[in-house]
């Protein structure tokens, strides 16, 4: 071999490594910039006022914008310059995170939902009499009319999520070709057994960025949300208030600039580049335009391969591939299989702030760096295990499938048990308990009223919690009977409350701002909750990487790009978009208290049942883990049975025999009835 030709190999090795590098940074960017949207749920509802299942068609926008154009993508994008398509995605990408930020600069200053005494009590160091100056409040809203209404809504800037909407879009549409002609590219051009392990790599990388996301978002949920434009001494809330809403503007700008870098590198990376480990004794200049029909070569016939790819004979042929595509029985189960499982995943991922801060009694800004902090890094931990497994033991696809089957059994298994743990609900008067203390089974808003509020004319709608010094907490300081209050601000004491009286604390009947903490027991129960979480993820984790090789084995190299992208397609269509809509609007069904928007009518929920909730939330869960399972189940029956028969059939032809089944594979590509899945068969 001469000198040059050892350079002109290793120059495109190197152009591979540098491939393979900027793939596994845009893994990371896109994936820090879907964390951190994931982190901003809570924070993007409260400040639009809008229920969970509007905010779950927000979060799904992002895979209606991947449906618009996947199929097309994966196939036409095949055949044209992969790297330089994953480069505008990403700038489509920057573009759509910096859309979902600019509601904040066009809309008013938040103005959180609270009673007017305690407004009143912001810029007065006079005490005021919260039972008596409420009467004003009640149902006041109701006194809008139609118009007034209209026009407040517009001042609030209500409509604005409509741009978060169509941001988010934006990052759907983007992010298209990274997945489907990222991961073909790399797999024509490397060797394949070095597959699993680039796919390790990669994901590995990736998963990074949902550990910075998730920690961006818990950090800038502690800011208030129009900091540098209020003073921060006149808010009466913490970041620990489910009316607080943090700086979540300012992470779409830092994730669209991270994600804007990552494109750079593809505008300078060639359209294709030899074999990993192929000898180039003659590579010339054009080679790029020679080398990009190598995935075609052993399935196309001579005279097509001598020709240029037309885009009119691309489209003709589109139809006829998704035919060969679907007829393969294993590819249609691991659709099938992963559809269920992203349905659990993402109802799962998109709620479990949440979860956290509503069951448990944390804070939101807490929740979301735990999540960051320990399920993500165990996520990580997972995939590079189930690489080097396959790489380790030289697992076959049977052998992955068999990694990947006891992966999902096994964190079926975790969430089975994380149902069993749970704390009781908050004792909040009115809805989860009597002003005498006692459970209370159903709610409606007169509950909220009592005789030891009954003078005071209390609003039943608006929510602005006080914790009595009897761990209970009352949906306002009227409703609590509240007589007087001194200080100001956060530091705002209320005396002589009447409900606590009744309650049987004659000796201390004040309350503070903000709701009471839950028990002693709920702490120790949340961290037995994190515990399981962080060993379900990682166990579930564990079968990414195989459960993707089972994929690649099992399409024709010539439909690869094509494979990948109608997973993506279906997986995000049926598996990304209906879950948080559906979760969300279940989640809703177990809210306890609506919050009141500033124009009056339902906002955001302020407190749910934590034990409906849980039931909900976990169970929806388990039972797609459940299927899941069985659809994998099914799976693996179908691949060991089409094993065995593969093995009687190589072992009745002789050698030549088995070299025209691979050439002539392009007949028929049904893994299930396959003659040349030898080639494919082990990695």
């Amino acid at each position: 071999m001469s000198v040059e030709s050892k350079k002109t190999r290793e120059a495109c090795c190197s152009k591979l490594k540098l491939f393979l590098a900027s793939l596994a940074f845009v893994y990371f960017a896109k994936a820090f910039a879907g964390a951190y949207m994931k982190s901003s749920i809570t924070q993007i509802e409260r400040r639009f006022d809008i229920p969970s299942s509007l905010i779950g068609v927000i979060d799904g926008s992002f895979e209606m914008g991947n449906l618009l154009i996947i199929a097309f993508v994966s196939y036409f994008g095949a055949k044209l310059h992969r790297p330089r398509l994953i480069g505008i995605g990403c700038l489509i990408m920057a573009v759509g995170s910096f859309l979902v930020a600019l509601p904040h600069f066009f809309q008013g200053q938040y103005k959180y939902e609270t009673s007017v005494s305690h407004k009143g009590a912001v810029n007065s160091t006079e005490t005021i009499l919260p039972c008596l100056s409420n009467h004003s409040m009640t149902d006041a809203d109701d006194t809008l009319d139609a118009e007034t209404k209209l026009e407040c809504e517009k001042a609030a800037g209500s409509p604005m999520w409509i741009y978060v909407f169509m941001g988010n879009m934006l990052r759907g549409i983007g992010e298209t070709p990274v997945m489907p002609l990222g991961i073909s590219y790399l797999d024509d051009f490397s060797r394949e057994e070095n597959t699993p392990f680039y796919l390790a790599c990669i994901h590995t990388v990736g998963i990074l960025g949902p550990m910075f996301g998730f920690m961006l978002g818990s950090f800038l949920s502690k800011i208030y949300v129009d900091t540098g434009f209020v003073d921060l001494d006149t808010i009466t809330i913490t970041y620990k208030d489910s009316r607080w809403v943090g700086a979540w503007w300012l992470g779409f700008i830092v994730t669209g600039t991270v994600v804007l870098l990552s494109s750079i590198p593809f505008f300078f990376l060639p359209k294709s580049l030899p074999k990993q480990g192929q000898e180039q004794e003659e590579i010339q200049s054009k080679s790029t335009e020679l080398a990009t029909k190598t995935e075609q070569e052993q399935f196309l016939p001579e005279e097509t391969q001598e020709k240029p790819v037309k885009f009119q004979e691309m489209a003709k042929d589109f139809i006829p591939s998704l035919k060969r595509l679907f007829r393969n029985r294993i590819y249609s189960l691991i659709i099938l299989a992963s559809l269920v499982a992203v349905n659990g995943f993402i109802g799962l991922i998109t709620f479990k702030p949440k979860y956290i801060e509503q069951v448990y009694g944390q804070s939101a800004s807490k929740a979301i760096f735990l999540i960051g902090i320990l399920n993500l890094p165990a996520v990580a931990l997972g995939f590079i295990t189930g690489g080097f497994m396959l790489k380790r033991f030289k697992l076959g696809v049977v052998g992955a499938a068999r990694v990947a089957i006891s992966a999902s059994l096994g964190s079926f298994c975790m969430f089975a048990v994380q149902i069993f743990v749970q704390c009781d609900n908050a004792e909040v008067a009115g809805l989860t308990m009597s002003y005498q203390s006692v459970p209370q089974v159903s709610y409606n808003p007169q509950t909220l009223l009592s005789q030891c509020n009954g003078q005071c004319f209390c609003s039943v709608k608006h929510w602005d919690p006080v914790c009595a010094y009897n761990g209970m907490t009352y949906a306002s300081p009227c409703l609590a009977g509240c007589q007087t209050s001194t200080g100001m601000g956060k530091e705002m004491v209320f005396h002589n409350c009447t409900c606590i009286n009744e309650a049987g604390l004659a000796a201390n009947a004040s309350a503070v701002l903000g709701q009471c903490p839950r028990k002693d027991d709920c702490d120790m129960k949340f961290k037995i909750y994190m515990a399981l979480s962080v060993i379900s993820s990682f166990i579930s984790a564990c079968g990414g990487t195989p459960g993707y090789i089972v994929l690649l084995r099992s399409i024709q190299p010539d439909l690869k790009s094509l494979a990948l992208g109608m997973q993506t397609l279906i997986v995000r269509t049926l598996g990304g978009i209906p879950p948080p809509i559906y979760f969300g609007a279940l989640i809703d069904r177990t809210c306890l208290k609506w919050g009141t928007k500033h124009c009056g009518g339902r906002g955001a929920c302020r407190l749910y049942n934590a034990n409906a909730f849980r039931v909900t939330y976990l169970g929806m869960i388990t039972g797609l883990y459940f299927l899941a399972n069985t659809v994998w189940g099914f799976l693996y029956y179908s691949i060991v049975k089409r094993q065995k028969k593969i093995a009687l059939k190589n072992q009745s032809k002789e050698n030549g025999q088995e070299s025209n089944a691979v050439t002539n594979g392009h007949a028929n590509i049904n893994i299930a009835d396959v003659d040349d899945m030898g080639m494919e068969c082990t990695i």
